[in-house]
This record gives C-alpha cells, sequence and structure tokens, in this order.
C-alpha cells in the first residue's frame, strides 16, 4: 500500500515539475540558444532531485541548501503558474500582440518569484516576538508573575544554523526570562549539523531564573538511540522533559511529552497521578491536540509548536482545519493554550502569511 502511495505521489510530483519546465521553456526558447536549452532541462531535472538526493547522500551541506530552496521556489511556482497562464489567456482576447503578453507573462511570473522569495526569506530569518498575557486562579511565585519565553520548532540543522540560534538567544535574554520553554523540533532530523555547528554551545547561553525545559517533536530524531539526543540536548542547558514531570522552585510542576507520533507515549493522565492540584501545572506538548483531556485533568497552560501556522499561504487553512488551535490563544475553562508559529522553518526556507517568533507570557497569579 505504501509503494502504490509512494509511487502516485512521484508520478505526480513529476507532472508538476514537467509543467513548470514546460512553461519555462516556452517563456524563454524565442530568446535562447540551443546549448542553454540543454543546460535548462539538466538543471532541472538535478533541481528537482536534489532534495531526494539531499536524503540519499546525507550530510551533504551543498545537496540540502539546493534541495531546500529548490521546494521554496517549486511551492511558489505551484502557485503562480496557474494563476500566470490565467492571466495571459485573458490578456489574448484583447488587441495586445500576442508574443508581448507571453514575453511580459513570463517576466512578471518571475519578478513575482524572485520577490516572494525575497518576502519569504525575511519572515523566516527575522523572527518577531510576540505577546500573551494571561492570569491563572492559583498561587505563583512571592512576586505574583511569571515571565515564560517560548520558542518552538527551531529545526536546527544546515539552513537554519548558528547564526538564527546565536540571534534566538539574544532575544530570549533580552526578555529577561523567568522560565524558558521548548516544545518541540529542536533538531531537524539531523544530529549532525547541531553537532558541528556548536547550536549547543550557544543555546546554554540562555539565562533564565527557573531555567531551560524542553519536550521532543516529531523531527526530534536521527539514526541512533534518542538517549543520545537527550544527553546532547542537557548538555547545551536544557531539562529534557520526555514523558516526565518536574516540580520546579517547590510551587510550580511542568510535564513534557513524548511527541503524538510515538506509539510508546504515556497517556496524560498517567503523567499528572500525583501531582499537586494546587499547583500550577504547565504542559511541553509539540502538537496541539487533546486539550479536552488536558483541561479535565487540570492543566493551566500547554504550550505547542508543529503546525507553522502553515508557513507557506494557504497551508494555514488546511492547520485550521486540522487543530482546535493552529495557532495563537485559546482558553477552555481554566486551560490556556498558546501556540506558536515556530522559530525556525521546516523544507522551503521561506515563511508567507506567517512568520517566524518567539512568544512572551506574563503569567499574573491569583
Amino acid at each position: 500500500m505504501f509503494i502504490v502511495i509512494g509511487l502516485v505521489f512521484l508520478l505526480l510530483y513529476a507532472l508538476i515539475v514537467f509543467y513548470i519546465g514546460w512553461s519555462g521553456w516556452r517563456w524563454m526558447k524565442p530568446a535562447v540558444s540551443k546549448r542553454f536549452r540543454v543546460f535548462y532541462v539538466v538543471a532541472l531535472v538535478f533541481l528537482a532531485c536534489s532534495f531526494i538526493l539531499a536524503r540519499v547522500f546525507a550530510g551533504s551541506v551543498v545537496l540540502s541548501v539546493i534541495g531546500s530552496y529548490w521546494l521554496a521556489a517549486f511551492s511558489l511556482l505551484v502557485m503562480l503558474l496557474p494563476i500566470a497562464h490565467l492571466a495571459m489567456w485573458l490578456f489574448r482576447l484583447s488587441p495586445l500582440p500576442r508574443h508581448a503578453v507571453h514575453k511580459w507573462g513570463g517576466v512578471v511570473t518571475l519578478a513575482l518569484l524572485i520577490a516572494l522569495m525575497a518576502y519569504g526569506s525575511f519572515n523566516a530569518y527575522n523572527p518577531y516576538v510576540r505577546t500573551y498575557d494571561i492570569k491563572m486562579d492559583k498561587q505563583g511565585p512571592e512576586s505574583g508573575t511569571l515571565n515564560v519565553v517560548m520558542a518552538s520548532d527551531m529545526h536546527f540543522g544546515y539552513l537554519s544554523g548558528k547564526r538564527h540560534a546565536v540571534r534566538m538567544v539574544e532575544e530570549i535574554n533580552e526578555l529577561k526570562p523567568d522560565i524558558v520553554l521548548f516544545p518541540g523540533d529542536i533538531i531537524d532530523d539531523d544530529i549532525v549539523p547541531y553537532k558541528e555547528k556548536g547550536i549547543g554551545g550557544v543555546l546554554a547561553g540562555i539565562e533564565a531564573k527557573y531555567g531551560v525545559y524542553a519536550s521532543l517533536g516529531n523531527h526530534d530524531r536521527f539514526d541512533g538511540e534518542m538517549r543520545e539526543l537527550i544527553d546532547l540536548l542537557e548538555e547545551s542547558g536544557m531539562n529534557v522533559l520526555y514523558d516526565e514531570s518536574i516540580e520546579v522552585d517547590g510551587w510550580l510542576t511542568i510535564i513534557g511529552r513524548k511527541d503524538h507520533s510515538d506509539t510508546a507515549r504515556a497517556e496524560l493522565a498517567s503523567l499528572t497521578e500525583g501531582i499537586d492540584p494546587v499547583k500550577p501545572l504547565l504542559l511541553l506538548d509539540h502538537q496541539p491536540l487533546g486539550f479536552d483531556i488536558a483541561q479535565q485533568l487540570g492543566v493551566d497552560l500547554v504550550v505547542s509548536g508543529h503546525t507553522h501556522h502553515g508557513q507557506i499561504a494557504p497551508g494555514n487553512l488546511i492547520t485550521e482545519r486540522l487543530f482546535e488551535n493552529d495557532w495563537g490563544y485559546l482558553r477552555k475553562d481554566q486551560l490556556h493554550s498558546i501556540v506558536s508559529s515556530g522559530y525556525g522553518f521546516w523544507g522551503p526556507p521561506i515563511r508567507i502569511g506567517s512568520r517566524s517568533e518567539i512568544v512572551q507570557i506574563h503569567i499574573s497569579f491569583s
């Protein structure tokens, strides 16, 4: 069954690549030499295979970068080209010369592609600080408030690398957090760039009164033992909660869950068993699911990521249908849910209709 689905997916992908290639071929054919046309075909085939080759030759920085940017261009062209062809068909009904319509249709499409790539890169690499103010009807610290800073879906790898990590640490420390939460997808399916780029040493520079706490997501995996990844992250100063709970400073309880995709994940009821219901209870759960159960079990705040708010519009229309809270804030009785669009990105290094963010949560207690 999986083989059939895979073959159908590859066939559909090949047809779309052919459509993109055919569109470019028709536009440039009158103006370029035969030698360049051969180069165009070879280059297109290489680009179309680049993200697959990056998986086959794991660890190839060049293939990873090329494959990621190809996916960005591919995603945008899938949306732009049908609109461009429809517009050119309509313009051909006008008295404008046919060759001029074809020429300028291609020029405008290319200009839009470049502009959207630049805009999307800006949104991906220039995070915004989003702030929420919530109130809990429980007793908190002596100050009566807690400054929580949360970042999810960093996907640290070859494109979301050391510079992105340095910026994140600087921005987190500027917010002077009491506590820092990372609800999953810290790495991007590969532990190698995290090690080679020294990202762990960068993250160790986070300053927070009560420390840094993390859960793991569906991309926090690699070809090795999970214990190796957890140990590596904890060397970075994080407390990784892998279906575990911890009491902080005698008044706060934090639970971190395994990802929803993990078949060995424990039920939330077993993780909350024996926890003092009088104390504030924070939950790190990568995928924003199961709010009703969390609310019934007395969780006060659950922080999540995973959705990327669709990352590239209109992907947000899909995530809005899949998740009760796909981005932002939701309240259910005493439960507060906050879902981040993520600090990094997955696949294409662009964001359109979403933006990378760090979340700051001001909690006031009764």
